[in-house]
């Protein structure tokens, strides 16, 4: 039996023994091994491997009741090769050694088949990693008969309150190890949970969500009294006329927004002049209340601690008092502009270079209750959605608010009103920003969750009121 088969029979006797779970380290170790020595027996001195492993399930209800639950569990294996300054990349879901020579040697002959990249650098030799811990035994653990619980209660809480309430349940833990002909070798691991819920009452509704490594984190039925309580009181809206309103915006509205200008702290964007920071680095461009790192090591982050071809991950500075200071770089980037990788970069080969995937937004102490209190006129914004780019380098974005906008008049939030189309540019908003509250674990829809705080902002630009 090839050491491949053995791995695969062992592993598979322990989860059925031990109730599904990932497998040990050492294993993807082994295929990482199996690989390099075919690929010498190949003729292939420079290869890069990534195996990833993930478990997911997932529970969906909707009208009050569990529809679905569904799990999964795979396991790949993405091999890349480098041959006379070309690069490609084949990924395969089989460990069996004919499945690994196959991958390997149509790997080879895709780089035989590009351009020659000048660019292209070796691959690197061992890392040193800062440790990270975020796998909870207990998410990985997470039945679906205990999601099951937490849905049930929170769909008994919208039949009390005469509602309809729709959601899911998510949790899973996932692992990956990068290994190369050189010697480099990172490993990670780690749980995710998520629950998401949306209430209707009538013809309106509200929204709460929440994401963690450990699902003890978060509260499910607490996020559906949010909703809740937000649904009753959204019924009804008035229409007011479009313009510029000094807004509240939640944290998954500052998240949807503020994640848009991920990519443009990539050097590669920068140098290509597709950023809108491209020509401002160095410039007061936002307020002085702005401050905004990538910080992978920030304890409600989740990620590895390595990047694409196993650089470590470094925190960056990338605004500091609504300065642009720095850009995040891969090696290819850092090698063309004289800079130290940032450990950014993604995998190759790719058009893209490299993004901050784990950004920071410096909060401030005033909490939603005080803004509100503070606030003579304005809208509280729950969420956005539908956001499109408008103008690349100013960053205007164009959506729509959606599961909740609310009149806030004389220090209290007084009724409901009907949701806007916004035309407003990033960039202007945060110079327009007044007061911050705590920064926390932010998650939306529209993109990838960061720590955020809420925010008050003067002079948010709606364009128009939407149909519903």
């Amino acid at each position: 039996m090839s050491p491949a088969k053995k791995l695969r029979a062992g592993s598979a006797h322990r989860r059925a023994a031990a109730g599904v779970q990932l497998r040990p380290e050492r294993e993807l170790r082994a295929i990482t091994g199996h690989i390099f020595r075919i690929a010498r027996s190949l003729d292939l001195p420079e290869v890069e491997v990534h195996v990833d492993e993930v478990i997911d399930a997932l529970t969906r209800f909707a009208n009050n009741t569990i529809h679905q639950h569904v799990a999964e569990q795979g396991l790949t294996v993405s091999l890349r090769v480098v041959v006379d300054g070309r690069t490609a990349r084949v990924t395969t879901n089989r460990i069996e050694e004919d499945a690994l020579r196959a991958a390997l040697e149509s790997a080879a002959s895709l780089a035989a088949s590009q351009p020659m990249d000048p660019g292209l650098l070796p691959l690197p030799g061992k890392q040193k990693y800062r440790a990270v811990r975020r796998f909870s035994a207990p998410t990985a653990a997470l039945s679906a008969e205990a999601r099951a619980r937490s849905v049930k209660a929170a769909c008994a809480l919208a039949e009390s309150q005469g509602q309809v309430a729709a959601g899911i349940f998510s949790s899973g833990q996932s692992q990956s190890v990068l290994a190369n002909s050189r010697g480099l070798f990172a490993a990670y691991r780690q749980t995710q949970a998520e629950f998401s819920v949306t209430m209707q009452q009538g013809a309106a509704t509200s929204w709460a969500k929440a994401n963690a490594a450990d699902f003890r984190a978060f509260h499910p039925l607490e996020l559906a009294k949010t909703a809740s309580e937000k649904a009753a009181r959204a019924e009804n809206p008035v229409e007011l006329a479009p313009g510029r309103y000094t807004v509240i915006l939640e944290p998954a509205a500052v998240l949807d927004l503020v994640g848009f200008l991920f990519y443009d702290f990539a050097a590669t964007a920068v140098h290509d002049q597709r950023s809108c920071f491209s020509g401002r680095m160095g410039k007061a461009l936002l307020g002085k209340n702005i401050t905004i790192t990538d910080d992978v090591y920030h304890p409600e982050q989740l990620g590895a601690p390595y990047d694409g071809e196993g650089m470590p991950r470094q925190r960056v500075a990338l605004v500091e008092q609504g300065v642009p200071r720095n850009l995040v770089y891969s090696r290819r980037s850092a090698k063309q502009t004289g800079k130290r990788p940032t450990g950014h970069g993604f995998p190759l080969p790719n058009e893209h270079g490299e993004a901050p995937m784990n950004l920071v937004v410096e909060g401030g102490k005033t909490s939603v209750p005080e803004m509100i209190q503070d606030t003579d006129r304005g809208l509280l914004v729950t969420r956005l959605w539908y956001i499109r780019e408008v103008d690349p380098y100013e960053k205007i974005m164009t959506g729509m608010t959606r599961d909740g906008v609310f009149l806030v008049e004389k220090g209290k939030v007084t009724q409901p009103v009907r949701n806007f189309r916004f035309n407003q540019s990033i960039l202007e908003m945060l110079r327009n920003v007044e007061c911050l509250g705590p920064s926390h674990r932010g998650t939306a829809e529209e993109s990838f969750e960061m720590v955020v705080p809420p925010m008050k902002i003067r002079d948010f630009h709606f364009s128009e009121v939407t149909k519903f």
